[in-house]
């Protein structure tokens, strides 16, 4: 069982720092060969202190229409996560099943998934990723409608960006809660979508998407749910073609350092999926 946390704690969060041209195109090249000796980003962080509000007790305060994200609680059948080909065939098809039922969606496409292991010694690289410690939007309206076409044919893909859909995350912890470096969630109607976000393009061996950084506000609602347990997972709205103001369109997040970590707490574990959503 989850302990009796906190109700607020603190984190020291990084932000995108503010580009000093605000039309320059920011760029992060996902590996160093890519580089080919050139910087890997062109764009800074600054580093802010936020207060988090623990949501142990009121996880249903909160939904991917309203907030950009919801809690669940439903344990994995898939309890190893031990290799990428035993993950895309065991736990992909029932998150797929998980996703519809919580969000009504008739049809799910899951794109990639990352598995995150906090190791202090070890860098942060494709093969040994670690929490991701700044704050950013995972999709940008260019890359969603992107990855519509990248994922699914060609006609079907057409057919699909005339209805509603979203990208979805789906985390949750693996093996042991998530005290250690918990996720921070920040309520998307503290945030001034057009003023406070920039995309970033991301630049893979094999295309270019875009992710969105995100600069800092006082105005920031930031949750979490601490000590969020393998039987606990959240959905993150990464992306919403409803764009009209009536629901959340995306979801600020990070990793953070919570000080109201217990010391013997394990390094976090953790899974995320990433998901095409779609609606008749």
């Amino acid at each position: 069982m989850p302990r009796n946390g906190p109700k607020v704690t603190t984190g020291s969060v990084n932000f995108l720092a503010p580009p000093a041209d605000p039309k320059e195109t920011l760029f992060h090249y996902t590996n160093v060969e890519l580089a080919n000796g050139k910087d890997m980003k062109n764009y800074e962080l600054a580093r802010h202190t936020v207060q988090i509000e623990n949501l142990r007790g009121k996880e249903q305060s909160v939904s991917l229409d309203t907030t950009g994200f919801q809690y669940f609680r439903l344990a994995a059948s898939h309890k190893s996560f031990a290799t990428d080909e035993e993950i895309k065939e065991e736990y992909y098809p029932e998150s797929i099943e998980l996703i519809k039922k919580l969000t009504g969606a008739t049809k799910v496409v899951i794109f990639d998934h990352t598995i995150r292991r906090r190791d202090p010694g070890v860098a942060d690289t494709s093969e040994t990723r670690q929490p991701a410690a700044v704050v950013h939007g995972d999709q940008t309206t260019i890359s969603s409608v992107a990855r519509v076409h990248r994922h699914l044919p060609e006609p079907e893909a057409i057919e699909a960006l005339k209805r509603r859909f979203q990208i979805i995350n789906l985390w949750r912890p693996i093996a042991v809660p998530a005290y250690d470096w918990p996720l921070a969630l920040c309520d998307y109607r503290s945030v001034k979508r057009e003023q406070d976000t920039v995309p970033i393009k991301l630049i893979y061996p094999d295309f270019e998407g875009e992710l969105l950084g995100v600069k800092y506000s006082p105005d920031y609602k930031w949750k979490y749910l601490d000590g969020m347990t393998p039987e606990e997972g959240v959905l993150i709205k990464c992306f919403d073609s409803i764009q009209d103001g009536s629901v959340a369109i995306f979801t600020p997040h990070t990793a953070f350092e919570d000080p109201a970590t217990p010391q013997d707490a394990p390094y976090r574990r953790s899974i995320e999926l990433r998901a095409l959503v779609f609606y008749n």
